[in-house]
């Protein structure tokens, strides 16, 4: 595994393990200002939404896991097909909801040779 694979691979863990802390600080640092994030039913949207969004969700717990299917580098690109699994538990009695699917993200390398997510294309829905 390249040193380029190892990164990519580190980001996604520590996203998720950011997540499930509700450290957003975090999460934002490994995306670039420029990030775009497409998802079902609304447009793409950026960096300032997506801390927009996190915030709203303060009290909320997820959990997830990551399963990378696919992950290619090129030059100071890559991208990456994962499987997503994430449950989101509401504050009080409310039920856990489940979510499955998949994401198709690219990544860019920065001037300082660090790895950063740049677009994301997230497919994951509900489980029926």
């Amino acid at each position: 595994m390249s040193n380029d694979e190892q990164a990519i691979r580190t980001l996604i863990d520590t996203w998720m393990s950011a997540s499930r802390r509700g450290d957003t600080a975090v999460v934002l640092d490994l995306m670039t200002d420029d990030v775009v994030f497409m998802t079902p039913g609304r447009p793409p949207f950026g960096k300032v939404a997506f801390a927009a969004m996190s915030a709203q969700m303060q009290n909320v717990q997820m959990e997830g896991t990551a399963e990378i299917e696919e992950l290619q580098v090129a030059g100071d690109w890559a991208f990456v097909r994962n499987h997503l699994n994430i449950t989101i538990r509401p504050p009080g009695e409310a039920a856990p909801v489940h979510y499955a699917g998949y994401t198709l993200t690219i990544l860019r390398k920065d001037a300082s040779g660090r790895w950063r997510l740049s677009r994301d294309a997230n497919l994951v829905a509900p489980k029926v």
